[in-house]
């Protein structure tokens, strides 16, 4: 890493666990990986990036039009 300073070691990782989360791992994985019996430190690594709200918030409107048009294929509502 030129020009950079040391890393180190818990920020790593940190960013590594971090990463995880972002990539799906849920918190019993996380736990795992960092070696921690609860959840407090796991909960810390699950930062949410606005686009990963978007991601999950397109995730679940999905099901929902497909139910709806399923049952009023013209969309009115009734």
């Amino acid at each position: 890493m030129a020009g950079r300073g040391r890393l180190p070691f818990h920020d790593l990782r940190h960013t590594g666990n971090t990463f995880a989360s972002q990539s799906g791992a849920t918190l019993r994985e996380l736990m795992n990986r960092m070696g921690h019996s609860t959840t407090r430190a796991a909960l810390i690594c699950q930062h949410t990036a606005m686009e990963r709200d978007q991601a999950i918030a397109d995730a679940l409107g999905k099901p929902a039009e497909e139910a709806l048009s399923e049952q009023d294929p013209n969309g009115s509502g009734t």
